[in-house]
């Protein structure tokens, strides 16, 4: 595997946790919440913290209710 294909499991682990964490929100909503915070790392040099980072942003916003957004 590539260092991108462990980082694209990672982040749909990290998915997947959220869905369990907040399941009154639509999982459509937080996999959509997921792939705009990881298109936000897009250009980030180092790679290794972006899942950790991308579910950190995330529940920030769940918590915020940011879902119904």
């Amino acid at each position: 595997m590539t260092s991108d294909e462990d980082e694209l499991i990672a982040v749909q682990h990290a998915a997947e946790r959220l869905a369990e964490r907040f399941p009154h929100v639509a999982r459509e909503r937080i996999d959509e919440l997921v792939r705009a915070h990881h298109a936000g790392y897009a250009g980030a040099a180092v790679r290794d913290f972006v899942p950790v980072l991308v579910e950190h942003d995330v529940r920030r916003d769940l918590i915020a209710g940011l879902d119904a957004v």
